[in-house]
């Protein structure tokens, strides 16, 4: 079984200082998808490089304290290759791939959209590059998975106040829009729906105004996109919770595959 962990840490930093690594130690991972390191190279510790066994590949982002993503993997990868070919983007840390055989694994950080009409228009930006190299990728002929904060809630299930959230971004009509092509014409897959279609309520992000993690009022927006094949061979997925350590929540998924 290949279990794949995807985690938005809000600051690796932070996140080792509430208990992550401990955590992560008792999940026997075969590979570990992080976003939003918001650190440097040099700020990174033995510990935070090599935890649990595993060891960790980064694409920092060039503005210190901000965005960044990377891999851990019990197995050490043919190739690792980082960015997505954009200055804009690559320099912001958003993009990580690593192969193993027929498998890729990749961790994704798509830009938010929140803080201003911008930081919106390069969300819209990203995306628009970044559907060509997701349709590019289903003509390798690989597995695949793409684990990430896509910052996209893709239907009324995914997010607790949908109605009031229509002109937000993270639940604006393009974005979701957008996201369903990547379903229904280049052939992704949301694995945790596969597994659940139905579930209401799981969420994997909270916002830390009011008592949104107190009353659970909160969006799923990470995911774990798999090729058809690898899909289907998903067996169990689980949202933990009990511990925070960030405003974002862990995404495991447990594969029937072997690297």
């Amino acid at each position: 079984m290949l279990r794949i962990i995807s985690i938005n840490l809000n600051g690796i930093r932070s996140a080792v200082s509430k208990g992550f690594l401990d955590w992560l130690q008792a999940q026997r991972a075969d590979l570990v998808c992080l976003q939003e390191l918001k650190a440097q190279e040099a700020d990174l510790s033995a510990d935070m490089r090599l935890p649990a066994g595993l060891q960790g590949w980064f694409h920092c982002a060039e503005k210190r304290g901000y965005s960044g993503v990377g891999i851990y993997s019990r197995h050490k990868p043919e190739r690792v290759s980082a960015g997505v070919g954009n200055a804009e983007f690559d320099g912001e840390g958003r993009y990580l791939r690593a192969d193993f055989g027929k498998l890729s694994v990749i961790s994704v950080y798509l830009p938010s959209g929140s803080s201003s009409p911008e930081r919106q228009e390069a969300k819209f930006r990203f995306m628009e590059l970044f559907y060509p190299l997701l349709e590019a990728m289903r003509r390798e002929g690989r597995e695949i998975v793409i684990c990430g904060d896509w910052n996209i809630a893709h239907q009324p299930i995914d997010l607790k106040n949908w109605r009031a959230n229509q002109k937000n971004s993270g639940f604006l009509p393009e974005e979701r829009q957008w996201l369903t092509r990547v379903f229904d014409e280049l052939g992704w897959v949301d694995v945790f729906r596969r597994l659940h279609p139905d579930l209401p309520d799981q969420y994997t992000w909270w916002s830390n105004r009011g008592q949104a993690w107190a009353k659970n009022v909160g969006w799923r927006i990470d995911y774990q996109l798999a090729t058809p094949d690898l899909a289907q061979s998903a067996r169990q997925t689980a949202i933990y919770k009990e511990q925070r350590f960030s405003d974002h929540a862990p995404l495991s998924i447990d594969y029937d595959w072997d690297l």
